[in-house]
């Protein structure tokens, strides 16, 4: 009898969470940034490139905060600092001496920084404790407006250069000989991460955006046996994992809902890598 009314509870609860608007919202921004950030990411594993997207998903904090204390629009301040971060990157490690990580090092270091002593000179930390850890149940329709419009563009890119960019992930050489300008595809998956990165920082924040993309596409790796395969699953990841984290956290109302999104979406990782053991 306990165990049915413990049953009978849940289900309640969970009844409950999809009557709420907010939740509603909060599940189509998780889908449309999940789908995004699990197809980029299937990219980013494939190339190796998990260090600069944290960099480009913990970059954006300084040009968020000083959008809000310049009255502007968050997400604005959020893609000006990515593309710096980017431009910043390519400028570094093209000098003599510099190599790609270490310029990646340094962008990340610094614009981390400046975005902490951005949010010192409001002497408010709880105005942004929403960009840190994230806010998705007070996502708006403008929000989902610009979430639905940059994932749009985001998709839209990798299905015009889906060849291009499978087969500069596999093999960089070859694409270059094949004419598929590599280096140009680089950057291009540069520019949509930091488009999925800003997208995605109300959701989780800007400290746990990288989650979004690397969890779900690094168990997608593992079940998935082609580049599609890999993308089916972790999209199929992202969405189920984080849709279960915001269940509890609705359920558990201590607990951030960026936090639960992120443990979310590893459950299926521990569960494939137990398995496969």
């Amino acid at each position: 009898m306990p165990a049915l009314g413990i049953k009978i509870i849940m289900l309640n609860t969970l009844l409950s969470a999809f009557q709420e608007e907010f939740f509603l919202r909060a599940l189509l921004a998780l889908f449309l940034s999940g789908i995004s950030a699990a197809c980029l990411g299937s990219y980013i594993i494939l190339r190796r490139m998990s260090f600069i997207s944290t960099a480009m998903t913990h970059s954006i904090l300084p040009g968020v905060v000083l959008a809000v204390l310049l009255g502007f629009s968050a997400y604005w301040g959020a893609l000006i600092a990515a593309l710096l971060t980017a431009a910043g990157i390519a400028w570094i490690s093209s000098r003599k001496g510099s190599s790609e990580d270490s310029a990646i090092g340094v962008m990340l270091s610094v614009m981390f920084a400046l975005g902490i002593a951005f949010m010192g000179l409001s002497h408010s930390w709880r105005d942004f404790t929403g960009l840190l850890f994230g806010s998705i149940v007070s996502v708006s329709t403008e929000d989902i407006g610009v979430i639905l419009g940059t994932t749009f563009i985001v998709l839209f890119c990798l299905r015009l250069l889906h060849k291009e960019l499978e087969l500069a992930s596999f093999d960089e050489e070859y694409a270059h000989l094949l004419g598929a300008r590599p280096a140009l595809l680089r950057s291009v998956l540069l520019i949509l991460i930091a488009l999925a990165a800003v997208a995605s920082v109300r959701l989780v924040g800007a400290l746990l955006t990288t989650a979004l993309f690397i969890i779900p596409s690094t168990t997608g790796v593992l079940i998935g046996k082609n580049l599609k395969g890999v993308m089916f699953w972790s999209v199929l990841c992202a969405c189920g994992g984080g849709t279960l984290g915001l269940i509890i956290s609705y359920t558990f109302q201590g607990i951030p809902a960026g936090a639960a999104i992120v443990l979310g979406c590893a459950i299926p990782y521990f569960i494939v890598r137990i398995k496969n053991a």
